[in-house]
């Protein structure tokens, strides 16, 4: 079992509808969190080969420059027919303010203003040069990092499998949302209700396990 009481607490993320959902989900378990952003922290380079990785530094990255707990995820689309691309990459595929400049996939951080219509069509792009018979089958993943100032770390993942639509649909959310459906429903991401997505993400799924190992 792991100690995370109600007092403050770091998410490390720029992102603010990141930011914004992960309150939304600690606020039943009388946390007060702070983002990164609002206490001037940066942003690491996400150097990590795996969601897991990301999530870690950038946990670590905040509890030791803030001396609080921090907590913070490394989430992305995986599209089973582009060999799980983006994946890890999913930020940086928003990046590019030229549709021409291909997505950055390497080392380095995603900072920057993120245009996810864009990258939203470069998902699209790549799924019809395939052919009208590739696979619309896709999923998220988050990896969800809690780190404490002494060292300490607690790791959890969640994934939600679904299929991609074209065009996107809804206005809620952030990300890819607006063009996932996710499997046994309807609507996209970005349709939903944010009370509804929370039930079923990849995020909460996460944090189901962060609140049973908090049990």
């Amino acid at each position: 079992m792991i100690k995370l009481g109600p007092g403050r607490l770091v998410v490390a993320s720029h992102n603010a509808g990141k930011v914004r959902e992960i309150n939304e989900l600690l606020g039943p378990l009388g946390i007060a969190p702070v983002s990164a952003a609002e206490l001037g922290l940066p942003e690491p380079d996400e150097i990590g080969t795996t969601f897991a990785a990301n999530a870690e530094l950038k946990a670590r990255q905040a509890a030791d420059l803030s001396g609080l707990p921090a907590i913070a995820d490394d989430s992305g689309l995986c599209v089973e027919a582009l060999g799980n691309r983006p994946g890890i990459f999913s930020a940086r595929w928003a990046l590019a303010a030229d549709p021409r400049v291909p997505p950055a996939e390497g080392p380095g951080s995603a900072e920057g203003p993120r245009d996810f219509g864009l990258a939203m069509r470069r998902v699209q792009e790549e799924l019809k040069a395939l052919g009208p018979e590739a696979s619309r089958d896709a999923h998220f993943v988050c990896a969800l990092a809690v780190c404490w100032p002494d060292g300490r770390s607690e790791l959890f993942e969640g994934r939600v499998d679904g299929q991609l639509v074209w065009p996107p649909r809804g206005d809620r959310g952030f990300g890819y949302d607006p063009m996932f459906v996710p499997a046994g429903y309807d609507l996209t991401f970005g349709e939903m209700d944010p009370a509804d997505k929370h039930a079923i993400s990849h995020r909460a799924a996460a944090f189901a396990k962060l609140v049973a190992a908090l049990g």
